[in-house]
């Protein structure tokens, strides 16, 4: 059985758990490794019985937030609020109009964000995706504008919230995304979701330790 497999298959149980031992920078750039036991909760001795150890090797690592210790689930992903920025192709939103309630189109905005991203992204911490030119308030009101740029399944609520308030609204997709390079190799990337932790990488290598594959 494939390591990666055989690392899932583990975890799946319902005694099945995880314990991030370590995750530090590996010897290349923009590499990350993470070494993972896993366990099953053993009734007799009230605790967690180690069964194997896995190191993972991440390369091409964008982001990460890890905290070690016992997790309970462990997911590799392509699809994910943590990877539409980084996989999906930017739109420019533009309006035309002035809104009935101002008040409400803002709430209405920040709950299109929530609904794209969850807990994952935060309005206030991703300054690219809005017009920070001037406050949101003051630019709703100004007649026209460009609302932001941002990933394009963002730009298609925004847009809906837009017309929703009786404005007018388009989307201008920005040039430029490849979803693969030159060589057909994928630019895409993908997510380690470790419970609350995770890491976005280009790619995910799993080996026990000190088992050949």
């Amino acid at each position: 059985m494939p390591k990666r497999a055989q690392l899932l298959d583990e975890l799946s149980g319902p005694a099945g758990y995880g314990i991030l031992l370590l995750g530090q920078m590996g010897g290349v750039p923009n590499e990350i490794n993470l070494l993972i036991e896993t366990a099953v909760y053993d009734d007799g001795a009230e605790g967690l019985r180690p069964l194997r150890t896995y190191a993972v090797r991440a390369l091409g690592v964008r982001e990460q937030r890890l905290s070690l210790g016992v997790f309970g689930r462990l997911q590799f992903l392509t699809e994910h609020p943590l990877l539409i920025h980084a996989n999906s192709p930017r739109a420019a939103v533009h309006f035309s109009g002035r809104p009935d309630h101002v008040e409400d189109l803002v709430l209405d905005i920040s709950q299109a964000y929530v609904s794209t991203f969850g807990p994952w992204r935060h309005l206030i911490e991703q300054a690219d995706d809005l017009n920070r030119s001037a406050p949101l308030v003051d630019l709703l009101q100004g007649g026209a504008g460009q609302l932001g740029v941002m990933p394009l399944p963002l730009a298609e609520r925004m847009v809906r919230v837009l017309k929703h308030h009786k404005m007018t609204a388009s989307l201008a997709l920005e040039s430029g995304f490849e979803a693969e390079d030159e060589h057909g190799r994928s630019r895409l990337l993908q997510l380690l979701l470790i419970d609350q932790s995770y890491v976005t990488a280009l790619g995910f290598a799993v080996d026990e330790v000190g088992k050949a594959e």
